[in-house]
């Protein structure tokens, strides 16, 4: 709609929500929940009795997926909190340049801002290009961030010893 007084077009994005809202009681371990406002994966989930004063408590103990970080949240299984929506890719690794890795969909599309991951799983990434290993790396996306979780070398269709046979010649 326009804006009587300087004409201007208001417009919001047209794409998927980053969250939705889920009942407390609904949650389960392993699936994702947020927490001060970061998305996380849930390792332990517990419930209290209800108490004189009504509400069963829901105690979440949950770990950033992007940092790792260990956090907690104590709430009423009849409210609701907020689930991210939570995506995992696998990127064909083309490049490994000034700490971002360059990757190529299934379709086609390149994509060069997921940086190289921290710790062991960086080092093995880092590692196995360098040995000339061809690697397919899975990232995970929710609300907004993006990063590298997983790495596997690219499993080859036809063995290098394999032979193809016409049909019907068995």
């Amino acid at each position: 709609m326009a804006d009587n007084e300087t004409g201007e077009y208001h417009t919001s994005d047209a794409g998927a929500s980053l969250t939705y809202p889920l009942q407390c009681g609904n949650l389960k371990k392993g699936g994702y929940c947020v927490i001060k406002d970061r998305p996380c994966k849930i390792v332990e989930y517990t419930t209290s009795k209800t108490g004189k004063h009504g509400h069963a408590k829901a105690h979440i103990v949950a770990i950033d997926i992007f940092t790792n970080k260990k956090l907690e949240e104590l709430c009423p299984t009849s409210h609701n909190m907020d689930v991210p929506n939570v995506s995992r890719t696998e990127f064909q690794l083309i490049d490994i340049s000034d700490g971002f890795l360059s990757l190529l969909d299934d379709k086609g599309q390149e994509k060069s801002d997921v940086p190289v991951p921290n710790g062991d799983l960086g080092t093995q990434l880092e590692q196995q290009f360098a040995d000339g290993k061809d690697l397919m790396v899975s990232i995970i996306a929710s609300m907004g961030e993006e990063a590298c979780v997983g790495v596997k070398e690219t499993p080859e269709r036809f063995g290098r010893s394999s032979t193809v046979m016409p049909c019907g010649t068995h």
